[in-house]
């Protein structure tokens, strides 16, 4: 079903890093400036060949003819710059040639063409790889063309799996995904022509996280509407009484779980960076959707099904089961979640004591999580040509190759910078950009550009520290001065996305915090619930950073991971707490808080704790697509958000509030609760 709009939406996608960053950073301002100073952009595409032993003189004769093919190849710049090399390394067992694609052209196509023309045309007895920004970029997107059926299907099939369980139906799974499917497919085409219309970006991160946000969002509101019909049906004889009623009574919890989604996730939109800025109306349009489809579509058809849709388990009509006849608060329920509220209760404050100091001892490794970002070769798992061809580039010639360092300064400053940038160790070669009339360097508008290439590989954690110092020497000789290039890009990136988790995080807590108050029209339980999601949030990061460094072996994260991770399980995490806390009020309000927390507990526990699984299910399905990121991201938010609804929601904050007692709606008073003292 929503097969061909995500095929459209791969059709707009963008995994440049570039187009992400602000305007403000050095790295645009130099990649603005850098067509004034070449006449024609291009990307680099980085051709590494070896043998395992010298190279003949028949072999070096080979590249040459390598070289005139690859300069016919459709895409690649005609310039006599356009194809550089061969070039032999010291070894003389690998050859280095550097193939400029013009930036007007899909490079992905292109590297392909380059690929296959080096297989047919390299030297015998020689394995060639295209490596280098180009390179790596084809790479990156074949990785994310999983997105657009892999994951869905794969999502899909495990859902239901799940909701085969939870249902013990053949009927219901197929309704909730189909209402999941209706709300993907209308968002997938809302945010297609969100793009077209150039309102925001779409990247590949942001297209897998759609669709895994809209199926587990509608699969849970699904879960919870549903759970409140089956409860109607055992109590009115009519399927349409039983449809109203548990629309009247789900639909509040249901709205206030995808308006805090909604509003944190639009938080985003005061981040500096674009793709954390498109996340936010991405996200929201997906949540939204899935809100209407669960309020519209899904009510329609199980009116019109009935009992028969929970087939072969169908709910029987039983009345008994009234608020007055409510002693135990357990009545009408059975195993876990008939034994789990009364052994809470009787050591309340024991259980949520013990659980918060666990959760705390998890919380003590956060900051070991390693969030200062990784190279675009680690960023790709599994097999990747560019990845193989990047270190075997490495082994035999200045690792920079391709993705040169670009400054550009004042004119009158560039003999002072080239010599700081001769005298430095970490450069093979720096040379400005010169005027192709003449061997002096290309000015324009007193301004000079310079390309250095650096010993090291551009996306490394080396290049990053090199650039950084440069930056700082630079400044002394000319604070106007300005670098840009691949590791610059990375710089920049990872510094906005530390600046916006300053920003968001305080603004995300403040708007469920309202959402909160409003939702319960209290003050008390809203601050104990925001702390609640803050502890689980942070031991889910100090978990995560000890199985990354010392299980996984994870390279490092994303310095947009704890953001991302935040605004996913505060967001969501907390949806679990309202589902929660919203029926226990309900119910407070008719027999007393204390009993009420056990009878909320008892009738939404199995419930949540499904919809905890699916969504958790839904989030682990992201690991399919074989980006780090991704796998991350899938990991973090699938455990905490089990960790939220198996411990904190089931455990720390029923124990809590029944410790409290009837304060914990303070300001508010219940009457029930003066009528039970």
């Amino acid at each position: 079903m929503a097969g061909p709009v995500f095929a459209k939406l791969s059709s707009v996608t963008t995994n440049n890093q570039s187009s992400f960053l602000p305007s403000s950073a050095d790295s645009t301002k130099v990649q603005n400036l850098e067509p004034k100073f070449l006449s024609l952009t291009s990307i680099p595409a980085v051709i590494v060949s070896v043998s395992n032993n010298k190279l003949t003189n028949q072999q070096i004769k080979g590249y040459n003819t390598l070289v005139a093919k690859l300069r016919r190849v459709n895409g690649v710049v005609n310039t006599t710059n356009g194809v550089i090399g061969p070039v032999i390394a010291n070894d003389h067992k690998a050859v280095e040639i550097i193939v400029q694609i013009n930036s007007n052209t899909k490079a992905s196509s292109v590297v392909s063409s380059i690929r296959n023309t080096v297989l047919q045309y390299s030297p015998q007895h020689t394995t060639g790889y295209v490596t280098g920004p180009a390179g790596l970029a084809a790479d990156l997107l074949n990785a994310f063309n999983g997105i657009n059926s892999t994951l869905i299907y794969v999502t899909l099939a495990a859902v239901f799996i799940v909701l085969l369980f939870v249902y013990r139906s053949i009927i219901l799974p197929f309704l909730v995904l189909l209402t999941a499917g209706l709300a993907l497919t209308v968002a997938g085409l809302a945010v297609y022509h969100g793009v077209k219309s150039d309102w925001f970006k779409l990247n590949g991160e942001s297209q897998g996280i759609l669709s895994i946000l809209v199926i587990g969002a509608a699969t849970d509101y699904s879960l919870l509407l549903t759970s409140r019909f089956r409860e109607s049906l055992e109590h009115h004889q009519s399927r349409w009484e039983a449809i109203i009623l548990a629309i009247k009574s789900s639909y509040k919890p249901i709205l206030a779980s995808g308006s805090t989604v909604i509003l944190g996730l639009l938080c985003l939109l005061f981040s500096n960076l674009n793709s954390n800025r498109s996340l936010g109306p991405i996200g929201a349009f997906g949540i939204a959707f899935s809100l209407l489809s669960t309020l519209t579509f899904l009510p329609a058809v199980l009116a019109l099904l009935g009992r028969k849709a929970f087939w072969p388990f169908m709910p029987k009509y039983n009345p008994e089961h009234e608020s007055k006849n409510i002693r135990s608060g357990v009545e009408g329920t059975r195993g876990l979640w008939r034994r789990l509220p009364l052994i809470i209760t009787r050591r309340a404050r024991l259980v949520w004591v013990v659980f918060v100091l666990a959760l705390v001892m998890a919380a003590l490794a956060l900051p070991s999580f390693k969030a200062s970002g990784v190279s675009q070769s680690q960023t790709i798992l599994g097999k990747s040509q560019a990845v193989t061809g990047q270190n075997i580039l490495a082994e035999h010639f200045s690792a920079g190759s391709g993705s040169p360092v670009l400054i550009i300064a004042k004119a009158n400053k560039l003999k002072q910078i080239m010599q700081s940038l001769n005298n430095s160790a970490t450069f093979s070669s720096v040379i400005p950009v010169r005027s192709k009339n003449s061997q002096g360097p290309l000015i324009v508008n007193n301004q000079v550009m310079i390309e250095a290439t650096l010993k090291v590989a551009a996306d490394s954690a080396a290049a990053d520290a090199i650039v950084t110092h440069l930056r700082t020497n630079l400044d002394k000789i000319d604070n106007s001065t300005l670098v840009g290039g691949t590791t610059a890009i990375s710089i920049d990136t990872n510094n906005t996305a530390n600046q916006d988790i300053h920003r968001i995080i305080p603004l995300v807590l403040a708007v469920v915090f309202i959402v909160l108050i409003i939702l319960l029209r209290a003050l008390l339980a809203p601050v104990l619930l925001i702390l609640s999601v803050i502890l689980s949030y942070s031991a889910t990061i100090g978990i995560s950073a000890l199985l990354f460094n010392h299980v996984f072996h994870f390279p490092g994260s994303d310095a947009a991971i704890p953001l991302f991770a935040f605004i996913f399980l505060v967001a969501l995490g907390v949806d679990y707490n309202i589902f929660l806390v919203t029926r226990i009020s309900e119910e407070s309000e008719k027999i007393g808080t204390k009993l009420g927390i056990i009878r909320g507990l008892s009738v939404t526990g199995s419930v949540i704790t499904s919809a905890g699984v699916v969504l958790a299910v839904t989030f682990a399905s992201l690991a399919v697509v074989p980006i780090l990121f991704l796998v991350e991201i899938a990991f973090i938010v699938a455990f905490g958000v089990l960790l939220d609804t198996i411990i904190v929601r089931s455990l720390i904050v029923p124990a809590l509030t029944y410790d409290i007692g009837k304060y914990i709606w303070w300001p508010r008073k219940l009457k029930a609760d003066n009528k039970t003292k």
